[in-house]
């Protein structure tokens, strides 16, 4: 027995040494953050830059689809008649007005206008396709800005309040928790039951690769009934389809709310610029805005079939800058850290890519966005109490963390989460609940030099 029980010991510290071996040694894969869709550029255009396989008429075609993306669109009529057709109501001119240098947007700064965050509004109940109940007067997205001879919205304001609390090992924190608020609204109150949700711009970049990924292989990782006991349950999102008028996975927005970049794109076209495509025909005005309704349109559609193709795969195309230090032992130290802590349990490091005939380019991939395209319970502290289509109040999206150590760099800024609250890497994860509330405890609780290294890994991604 005693022989045994050594030998048994002997294997089991052979296994430890080996697996500890592993997550100490860099794997070269991951420095490829999008396989063959990467970019080794950490300059502020790092989320800018095509896939390196596109040449030809195919690179023309992702210019042309930039040019829309990036430049202002102007009131009707106009002599661009192409870019005409702004509003009437609005929150930007451009869609690179929120997602600068396809980057993640902001809270704005106390006094100043919120450009690069939205306000989603809603009441209690479902629309015609189950997803969230617009407010009557307002619609499902608050537009602050408006054209000539039309009535703005209003404005959100958002007042910061201190959330203090204290890692194990005694040294202080000091969260932000943001408490929204309305001013100038500009066709009376709101109806009293409204559910609102404020959120930034996320980065675009990558996203025609989480868009390649087969349903089946983001489905075996749903867990929803959490049958293994880990803790982490993972639900799909099933959302409506304009273009096919069915109800299909969702992957896109901050609760896995759109099915496709193209209905992602053309929904951004409407609810943030005011422009009308191929698959979102009518302007956003509600009945109580006659003023809305009676301005002049820049055409049906204002955004054609072509310029809403080019935009798409404009968004499709973007490439993923590729990672650094991937060798660096305290990188190495803080990716064994996330994975002690957990956090690969919904951010799970990589996954590969279907086979799309329309786009080689994004085919057979392995990538890393850290990502499960699906949706978790993040406690009561995140939540925004707005249901959208299956996700609740309280669920969101598991957000990719590729390029994300480089959002300082091109964006000037370390806002993270999906309003922006948090500083930085540490406050995001110390904001963690439900689901994650395991691994912010692990994360709360390790040594500061662990603390460091977990973040030090995080930015190198």
């Amino acid at each position: 027995m005693h022989a045994r029980s050594h030998g048994a010991t002997l294997v089991a510290l052979a296994l430890c040494v080996a697996c500890s071996s592993d997550a100490d040694q860099p794997d070269p894969r991951e420095a490829n953050s999008g396989g063959d869709v990467t970019v080794f550029d950490d300059t502020r255009d790092a989320f800018s830059r095509p896939a390196p396989a596109l040449d030809g008429e195919r690179s023309g075609n992702f210019f042309v689809g930039d040019s829309f993306f990036t430049d202002n669109w102007v009131t009707a009529p106009a002599s661009t008649d192409s870019r005409d057709g702004l509003g009437p109501l609005y929150n930007a001119r451009s869609c690179a007005t929120c997602h600068f240098k396809d980057g993640r947007g902001r809270p704005a700064d106390a006094g100043q206008p919120m450009i690069q965050l939205l306000v989603r509004l809603s009441v209690p109940g479902e629309d015609a396709h189950g997803g969230p109940k617009p407010e009557p007067t307002y619609g499902g997205q608050l537009n602050p800005r408006a054209i000539e001879g039309v009535t703005g919205e209003g404005d959100a304001a958002i007042r910061w309040v201190a959330v203090p609390g204290r890692y194990g090992d005694g040294s202080s924190y000091e969260l932000r928790r943001p408490e929204l608020s309305f001013e100038n609204l500009g066709y009376g109150p709101m109806s009293s039951d409204v559910l609102t949700s404020a959120r930034v711009a996320p980065g675009v970049y990558g996203l025609g690769l989480i868009e390649a990924v087969d349903e089946a292989t983001i489905m075996a990782w749903a867990d929803p009934d959490d049958r293994d006991g880990d803790g982490i349950s993972g639900r799909a999102n099933r959302v409506y389809d304009a273009a096919s008028g069915q109800t299909v996975l969702g992957r896109f927005g901050w609760k896995a709310n759109q099915p496709s970049l193209r209905q992602q794109n053309a929904g951004a076209f409407l609810g943030d610029i005011g422009i009308t495509t191929p698959l979102f025909g009518e302007e956003n005005c509600s009945a109580a805005q006659a003023d809305c309704k009676a301005a002049t349109s820049g055409g049906m559609p204002e955004a054609t079939t072509l310029i809403l193709d080019r935009v798409t795969f404009y968004t499709r195309m973007l490439a993923v800058p590729g990672r650094r230090d991937v060798d660096n032992p305290d990188v190495l130290r803080g990716r064994a850290l996330f994975r002690e802590a957990r956090c690969d349990a919904c951010h799970r490091p990589s996954m590969t890519t279907g086979t799309l005939a329309d786009a080689p380019e994004l085919s057979k991939q392995t990538i890393w966005p850290y990502t499960d395209v699906l949706l978790h319970d993040m406690g009561d502290d995140l939540a925004d109490g707005r249901p959208d289509f299956l996700a609740d109040g309280r669920e969101w999206r598991t957000p990719p963390l590729w390029g994300l150590g480089l959002v300082q760099r091109v964006n000037r800024h370390d806002n993270l989460l999906h309003d922006g609250r948090a500083r930085g890497f540490a406050e995001a994860i110390l904001w963690h609940g439900g689901e994650g509330e395991a691994a912010r405890e692990a994360f709360r609780t390790m040594s500061a030099e662990d603390r460091a290294a977990l973040v030090r890994f995080l930015e190198s991604l």
